[in-house]
């Protein structure tokens, strides 16, 4: 277990007075708004009051962006058995299989949940069209409004969450520390709402529905709210947080020097789409015999060593046999995308490299959602359920998140009592010292971490560059961490420096290469030493 990266880590970020503040109550608190917090307070609305709360606005989140698909075995030709099998091999031996069977099995029933709220699924002569995806045997990936599968499974959820009267939702709140009484249960959190004013939301039930921590690397196809942050509050009222090494990287974003990045979906890829060099040659079968359909660390993996080979920034991926039109009308995002930066795909191949996209690791839960933190659930990409283990199989998380979201929002319905809707909770007060030590520019920080993890504990990994990761981190974290902040740019700061030491530490004690953690210092997987969760605690 690893432990504090030393006394710079604080139990609150901000100071707490629960005497002074203002405060209101909730039966179910929810944080975060993407497909898995969508669902959970769904669930829990069935039971009792349920407040949500977004960062941003409702619709910002990985989930609203997300161009591939939902994993759903919906061919008789295809089985359950075919995709467990898949999600195993991908997960390089740390899944669990039971929790793979039970998301996978549910994936019917949850897709037509989906329809009865709204979501347009796209069709072909009236029934779900279905694409291959790099590391799937079959045809199982399903898609709303071609490239917009996220926002049409989202407007779905909102649609549905939208007639639930017991539910309130509160946008651009920003959530700094969970609460925990003397008997360290979870007993709501602390956050600060746009315009200035810090509110304490008490709840009898807390879930966890934050997202990834794709912001902490320069190179993301993660929005600007994705910093870890539920992982660092989690971590600081002590949860266990398992297999941050495992951060998987997207093989294929938009590359436009000065403009950020984009994901390219790999569907793409699974109706033929072709990867090259920049001389024109397709190198991927020289890396892998399944070529751009390989899993996608393979792919990332492949993309950068050809790159070193040959001197590129990038590499690209050729549609230009694709028909231009059903092009514009299956991708429309990014037939957009193109078009505004004036690559025509009928003449042009769009330069594209890997960028960091997905926590596969996260916040450990067991299979009802739930932490070791008595009344704390965790869902979605913030958590770590046992689905993914090394790598996640692609179109799977979209699952994942409507799984657990409905299993989190149906174990904290079970603990609500509403005999007792307004439970007395114990005063909580704590207060941070004056710190004298000088500050620094928050926003340096951040980019100077972004730039140091894509360089040091990006898609290859050594010894000896996880461990000056770690000082660095340390050094910046003895005059960030010590001081108290009024504004989310410095919790965020504070929030991924945490994270980012945990993550380097993680990748450092795992000496081997398994799914997307690559070690070029420990090339092969060690099953003996190896077969195993890396876990994090702060917790004595």
């Amino acid at each position: 277990m690893v432990k504090s990266p030393g006394a710079e880590i604080r139990r609150y970020l901000a100071p707490v007075d629960t005497l002074t503040t203002q405060q209101f109550f909730t039966d179910c608190l929810v944080i975060g708004s993407g497909v898995a917090g969508l669902r959970a307070a769904i669930e829990a609305a069935a039971v009792g009051t349920v407040t949500l709360v977004s960062k941003g606005s409702i619709d910002q989140s990985n989930t609203w962006d997300a161009q591939g698909g939902i994993a759903a075995v919906l061919d008789s030709q295809d089985s359950f058995d075919k995709h467990i099998a898949d999600t195993l091999a991908t997960g390089a031996g740390l899944c669990d299989r039971q929790v793979v069977s039970q998301v996978i099995r549910q994936a019917p029933e949850l897709i037509g949940e989906l329809i009865s709220w709204g979501t347009e699924f796209d069709r072909v002569n009236g029934v779900i069209d279905a694409t291959f995806e790099g590391g799937h045997s079959f045809a199982r990936v399903i898609h709303s409004h071609g490239d917009s599968t996220g926002r049409g499974i989202a407007e779905g959820l909102l649609k549905k969450l939208r007639s639930c009267p017991t539910i309130r939702t509160l946008e651009h709140f920003f959530v700094i520390d969970l609460l925990t009484g003397a008997d360290q249960e979870c007993c709501g959190a602390i956050g600060w709402q746009a315009g200035g004013t810090f509110q304490i939301i008490w709840a009898a039930r807390t879930i966890l529905a934050t997202g990834g921590a794709g912001r902490l690397y320069r190179e993301t196809t993660n929005p600007e709210n994705a910093t870890a942050d539920g992982l660092a509050m989690a971590y600081r009222a002590g949860a266990v947080l398992r297999d941050l090494e495992f951060m998987q990287f997207h093989p294929t974003t938009l590359y436009i020097a000065g403009a950020s990045r984009a994901l390219i979906t790999e569907t793409l890829r699974g109706e033929g789409a072709i990867l090259r060099d920049k001389d024109g040659y397709a190198f991927m079968k020289d890396y892998h015999s399944d070529g751009e359909l390989a899993p996608r660390d393979v792919v990332s993996r492949a993309i950068v060593d050809h790159m070193h080979k040959t001197g590129a920034t990038h590499v690209y991926l050729d549609i230009r046999h694709f028909d231009k039109e059903h092009f514009q009308k299956r991708f429309p995002f990014i037939s957009e995308l193109c078009d505004s930066f004036d690559i025509d795909v009928s003449k042009d191949m769009i330069p594209v490299r890997p960028s960091a996209h997905y926590m596969v690791g996260g916040i450990k839960v067991d299979s009802e959602g739930a932490t070791n933190i008595a009344n704390l659930y965790a869902c979605g990409e913030a958590a770590s359920t046992g689905l993914h283990g090394a790598n996640r199989l692609g179109s799977n998380s979209l699952l994942e998140g409507l799984v657990y979201g409905r299993i989190a929002g149906q174990s904290a319905a079970r603990g609500i009592d509403r005999s007792r809707p307004h439970r007395q909770h114990s005063a909580i007060e704590f207060s941070v010292p004056q710190s004298n030590r000088s500050r620094l520019d928050t926003e340096d920080v951040r980019n100077s971490l972004r730039a140091l993890m894509w360089r040091n504990v990006g898609i290859s990994r050594q010894e000896s560059l996880l461990v000056e990761t770690q000082e660095i981190i340390r050094f910046w974290q003895r005059y960030v961490m010590d001081k108290v902040f009024h504004s989310p740019a410095g919790w965020e700061c504070q929030n991924m420096l945490t994270v980012a030491w945990l993550m380097a530490r993680s990748a450092e004690l795992r000496r081997e290469s398994r799914g997307v953690h690559y070690r070029a210092d420990f090339p092969a997987a060690d099953d003996v030493h190896f077969l195993k969760h890396i876990e994090v605690s702060c917790a004595d």
